[in-house]
């Protein structure tokens, strides 16, 4: 066809995608609503009755890895968070402030400064998590055993299905929330899971 002469060529049919039953749509329903409640709980509503702190939700990630991980290092805590310096200095600068995180000069390496958490600092998380256990766990409970394993193995299948088109993989993972299983199915998909414990806790 010459060019200009303002006819279009016909062409092969685009092929249509599927269209989604009503499982799809239920599932995105109660996973945004799911979504929300988490959210609500953990960030929101949890964090603000552990008075008188009120950390936010990265500084509490912070104090998380930090109480899970005796001696972790400066440097080290920034790559596992994939963070920049400037940011883990911020939310650090605040976590000593409240009194919450110790850092030292290491007694092996005068240029290495570890981090630990106070006593105050592992009873937030500790409370934190009573907090959850008290509002969460009678819902799941309520389940009974059976349905509540299936359901983690609907919901682990669904993540990992999702993970694959994830193109971002190299970033550190920390969907879990520092929930950390040895036999992670993510973990071996996205890489090393950055909220694992690494060493051992403080007692």
């Amino acid at each position: 066809m010459p060019i200009g002469s303002g006819r279009l060529e016909p062409s092969s049919p685009a092929v249509e995608p599927p269209t989604p039953g009503d499982g799809f749509y239920r599932f995105l329903r109660y996973g945004h609503i799911l979504s929300s409640l988490l959210r609500e709980f953990l960030e929101t509503s949890f964090l603000d009755q552990l008075e008188p702190y009120h950390l936010s939700p990265s500084q509490f990630c912070f104090l998380k890895l930090i109480a899970a991980n005796s001696d972790l290092q400066v440097g080290e805590l920034a790559r596992c968070l994939g963070v920049s310096p400037a940011s883990s200095s911020k939310n650090l600068d605040r976590l000593e402030e409240l009194g919450l995180v110790v850092r030292e000069t290491s007694p092996t390496d005068r240029r290495a400064t570890l981090l630990s958490a106070s006593p105050q600092g592992l009873k937030l998380v500790r409370d934190f998590e009573g907090l959850k256990a008290a509002q969460l766990a009678p819902a799941i409970e309520a389940l009974g055993g059976d349905r509540t394993e299936q359901l983690c193995d609907l919901l682990q299948d669904v993540c990992l299905k999702l993970l694959e088109h994830q193109t971002d993989l190299d970033a550190p993972c920390m969907r879990c929330a520092g929930y950390f299983r040895k036999d992670c199915a993510v973990e071996e998909l996205h890489g090393e899971c950055a909220l694992k414990p690494r060493r051992g806790a403080e007692a």
